[in-house]
């Protein structure tokens, strides 16, 4: 009896395991074979040699600062930019802060005659030959603050504000007159430097500044006529001498002409 059922069983159950595994087996057969591709990694950079970077002076200035309505914004620009770039030629407003330009040539604003204000704070330039500005009729205000000059170039007849402070400026690397004939000079900033003498300042000066320098004497000239007592500079408003190796109380007719006497701490 038990060989009948194991016959009956075999019987049955073989041709439909036979009948399975060749199924499964025309299956495998029939799926399509995937072929593996390998897609390159957009992520990482494909070459690594910094030569072949491009440099800020192959760019165009406007690709490679912000170039609008007459305005030029060059500021904290990559690459590094350590020269004035090519400004369009309706340029008014230019501003290059926190750069690495060194020197200022005289052909870096040749052609500029729009040009009203110019930023060049926070570079690392310790050189501006001496006609880089003398040409610009319109320019109204220059910033060169926080750089390495030792001396100032020729500065052009309209300029209303000069700002250079936190520089190394020298009394010899500052003409005696090289404000004096600046009609229109009304805020002028010199503090932070190494000058020993005030310059001559012109009548129109609303302000200056000149703290932290190493100023040790003034005359009653300096600011005022020492002939006159009857002389008042009415435009000035703002003097600071604060952190100067000089006592004004050994000075008391320096600021007769003055309205308001200078400003800051002092010994």
């Amino acid at each position: 009896m038990m060989q009948l059922r194991t016959l009956i069983f075999t019987s049955v159950m073989l041709p439909w395991i036979l009948s399975s595994a060749a199924k499964d087996e025309y299956m495998e057969v029939r799926k399509p074979k995937r072929d593996i591709v390998n897609f390159p990694d957009y992520a990482m950079p494909q070459d690594t040699d910094p030569a072949a970077s491009p440099r800020a002076d192959e760019l165009p200035t406007c690709l490679l600062c912000v170039c609008l309505s007459g305005s030029v914004y060059c500021e904290e620009v990559s690459p590094e930019m350590s020269a004035v770039p090519a400004l369009p030629r309706e340029t008014a407003y230019f501003y290059a802060r926190f750069n690495k330009i060194t020197r200022i040539r005289n052909g870096d604003f040749a052609d500029l005659a729009t040009l009203r204000r110019i930023d060049l704070s926070w570079n690392l330039i310790s050189e501006i030959e001496d006609g880089a500005f003398s040409k610009l009729l319109n320019l109204e205000e220059l910033t060169l603050s926080e750089n390495r000059l030792t001396r100032l170039p020729t500065l052009p007849s309209k300029l209303v504000s000069l700002n250079a402070n936190f520089n190394k400026l020298r009394t010899q690397g500052v003409k005696a007159t090289a404000f004096k004939k600046l009609t229109k000079l009304g805020y002028l900033y010199l503090g932070n430097n190494e000058l020993t003498a005030v310059p001559q300042l012109p009548e129109s000066l609303h302000l200056v500044h000149l703290h932290n320098n190493k100023i040790s004497t003034i005359t009653d000239q300096t600011f005022c006529k020492g002939n006159t007592s009857y002389y008042i500079r009415p435009n000035m408003d703002e003097v600071r001498l604060d952190g100067n190796p000089i006592k004004l109380s050994e000075h008391p007719n320096s600021f007769i002409c003055l309205q308001t006497l200078p400003i800051g701490w002092y010994n």
